[in-house]
C-alpha cells in the first residue's frame, strides 16, 4: 500500500542524488574502485615515491626517456595483447626482434640511400615469422606455448646466420634516423607507439574484428557456432604480432646504429609481463590495449626510477618479479568479487 509520506517521498529536492552520493562514499564503493582501478593506483604511487626521492625524476627530459625507452616495447606488448585474448602467447618476439634487426642492418649496409628498404625488410621478416606461428597454431593445431618456443630458437639462430656469428657493424649513420628524427618534436618510434596504441584501442572497441578476438578467447567453440571463422583470428594475431616485432626491431637496431645478433633477448617476458599487469587474463578473453600501455609505462617508470636511484639490477627483477605476482593476485581477487 502506498501511504502518502511515500508517494510525496521522491519529490523531495535533491532526495535520490543525495542517496546516491551517500553511496558513492560509502566504505565498499571505494574499496570496490579502487580494487577494480589498483594499477592506476599502483602507477601514482611509484610517481609520488620517485618524485620524492630524486627532483630528476619529474623533469621533462626524464619524462621523454621513459617515453622513448617504453616505446619498442610498447609494439611488442600490443602485439602480446591480441595473441593472450585469443588465449594463446607468444614466446618468439623477443628472437624476431634480433632477426628482424640484424636483416634490416644487412639490408642498409648493402644500400645505405634506401632506408625505407631496410624497414620493408625487416617488417616483412617478422610478418613472416609471425605468420608461421599462426599458420602452425591455427592450422596444424600446435599449442601456442610449442610453437612460438620453436620459432624463438629458430629465429635467434637465423639472426647469428645472417651476421654469421657477429654483430653487423659500420652502418650509414642516415639508418639511425628511422628512431632519432623528430616529428612535432617527438622521437619517430615515440609517435609510432602513440599511434599504435590509439589504432589498436579503436579497433579492439569499436570493430568486428575486435569483437572477434575476445569471442574466441572467451569460448572458441561457441564463436565457432556463431559463425567466427577462428582459424582466421588465430592466424592474423600471430601475424600482426611477428609485424611489430619486426617493427620494433628495426628501430631498436637504427637507435644504436648496429645489429646485434641478441637484441630482444628476453623482451618477450617484459612483453607479457606488460600484458599481465593491464589487467589481461592468460586465459583469454579478457583485457584492453589501455590496460596494456598502463602495465607498459608502469613498469617502465618503475625501471627508470630505480636507476635513477642506482638500485642494483638483481633487486630490479627482484620487484618487478613482485610486481607482476602482486598484479594477477589482485586482478584474480577482484574477478572472484565481481563474479
Amino acid at each position: 500500500m502506498i501511504t502518502q509520506e511515500s508517494a510525496q517521498e521522491p519529490t523531495k529536492p535533491g532526495g535520490a542524488a543525495a542517496r546516491l552520493l551517500t553511496w558513492r562514499l560509502s566504505g565498499p564503493w571505494v574499496r570496490d574502485q579502487l580494487i577494480r582501478h589498483s594499477m592506476v593506483v599502483v602507477m601514482l604511487l611509484i610517481i609520488a615515491y620517485f618524485s620524492y626521492r630524486s627532483a630528476r625524476f619529474g623533469t621533462p627530459d626524464n619524462l621523454q626517456t621513459i617515453a622513448i625507452a617504453a616505446a619498442p616495447f610498447a609494439l611488442i606488448a600490443l602485439g602480446q595483447t591480441l595473441v593472450i585474448l585469443t588465449g594463446g602467447i607468444d614466446l618468439s618476439v623477443g628472437s624476431i626482434i634480433a632477426l628482424s634487426a640484424m636483416t634490416a642492418a644487412y639490408t642498409v649496409k648493402g644500400h645505405p640511400e634506401r632506408l625505407w628498404l631496410a624497414l620493408l625488410v625487416a617488417m616483412l621478416v617478422g610478418l613472416a615469422a609471425g605468420a608461421v606461428n599462426g599458420f602452425l597454431v591455427s592450422k596444424v593445431n600446435v599449442p601456442p606455448f610449442i610453437a612460438t618456443l620453436g620459432m624463438l630458437t629458430t629465429a635467434s639462430g637465423l639472426a647469428y646466420v645472417v651476421g654469421q656469428g657477429a654483430p653487423i657493424n659500420g652502418l650509414p649513420q642516415n639508418f639511425g634516423e628511422i628512431a632519432n628524427n623528430k616529428i612535432f618534436g617527438l622521437q619517430i618510434p615515440v609517435v609510432v607507439m602513440i599511434v599504435g596504441i590509439a589504432a589498436l584501442a579503436l579497433i579492439m572497441k569499436r570493430t568486428s574484428y575486435g569483437m572477434r578476438v575476445y569471442a574466441v578467447g572467451g569460448n572458441p567453440v561457441a564463436a565457432q557456432i556463431a559463425g567466427v571463422k577462428t582459424t582466421r583470428i588465430l592466424f592474423s594475431v600471430y601475424a600482426l604480432s611477428g609485424l611489430l616485432a619486426g617493427l620494433s626491431g628495426v628501430m631498436l637496431a637504427s637507435r644504436v646504429i648496429s645489429g646485434p645478433p641478441n637484441l630482444g633477448e628476453g623482451y618477450e617476458l617484459d612483453a607479457i609481463a606488460a600484458v599481465v599487469i593491464g589487467g589481461a587474463s592468460l586465459l583469454g578473453g579478457r583485457g584492453s590495449i589501455l590496460g596494456t600501455a598502463l602495465g607498459l609505462f608502469l613498469i617502465q617508470t618503475l625501471n627508470n626510477g630505480l636507476d635513477i636511484l642506482v638500485v642494483p639490477a638483481y633487486w630490479q627483477s627482484v620487484i618487478k618479479g613482485a610486481l607482476i605476482v602482486a598484479a594477477v593476485t589482485v586482478d584474480v581477487w577482484s574477478a572472484k568479487r565481481r563474479g
